[in-house]
């Protein structure tokens, strides 16, 4: 069974409604009549229940079954009776600590390497990579490990931009990123701008959107990725 991964990098693309960018990409992963659990944990300043509301409001024109992982008890032991998971964006620290909270790590690894559908924006996304080290998100609670997901054998950063303001003196994203391929050289880091994602099927990967990517490794200063590129190399 191959891996089926879409991994957006925001939940908004300039000004367009929440999700609606991405509606075309996630019909191809969602089927109609098929049943998805909604997995809410990156939000901590939206209640759960707001937060779902608002996804299953953002997704009503695709025919689906759209459950929420806090209103069962065990959602770990359900995730075998849905046919894919939305990990919605947030921080990516209370994301973690909170799959490792409700043993959902392994469990989620297991499930769509055995073909459960996966699609992630934001934190969701970044949760999908090899660990979180590359989040742009503040620490505001810390999970039991920086291991994530590891669907990608790689890095990701989501909201990639590296615009610098005038008089503002703090490190760029570029900056940032050149120093984590400072410590973990063999690691490759994928920036994604806003509105963008990483389709994988099976052993394919594609940059999805019209912006350019961002691939960091090494001592190599940043590549640009075109839009479209296949990255399946990364795999």
């Amino acid at each position: 069974m191959s891996l089926s991964l879409l991994l957006l990098s925001s939940s908004k693309a300039d000004d367009t409604p929440y999700l609606s960018h991405a509606l075309n990409w996630m019909a191809d992963l969602v089927e109609p009549g098929s049943r998805w659990l909604f997995i809410p944990y990156a939000g901590v300043s939206i209640s759960y229940d707001d937060y779902h509301a608002k996804v299953v409001d953002a997704l009503a024109e695709l025919d689906f079954t759209l459950d929420s992982a806090h209103q069962l008890s065990d959602p770990a032991s359900a995730l075998g009776e849905y046919d894919g998971v939305m990990v919605g964006g947030g921080n990516t620290f209370h994301l973690l600590h909170e799959l490792y909270h409700h043993n959902l790590v392994e469990v989620l690894r297991e499930q769509v390497a055995n073909g459960l559908h996966y699609i992630g924006w934001s934190a969701g996304s970044n949760v999908a990579g090899d660990s979180i080290r590359t989040t742009n998100d503040m620490p505001i609670i810390q999970p039991p490990s920086f291991t994530a997901l590891q669907l990608v054998p790689f890095q990701l950063n989501p909201h990639y931009i590296d615009y610098h303001p005038p008089g503002h003196h703090g490190e760029t994203r570029e900056q940032r990123l050149l120093e984590f391929t400072c410590v973990d050289p063999l690691m490759p880091v994928v920036g994604i701008q806003e509105g963008t994602a990483l389709k994988r099927q099976g052993n394919a990967l594609v940059l999805m959107g019209d912006k350019t990517g961002y691939l960091f490794q090494g001592s190599t200063q940043k590549q640009a990725l075109p839009p479209g590129a296949d990255l399946s190399r990364l795999l």
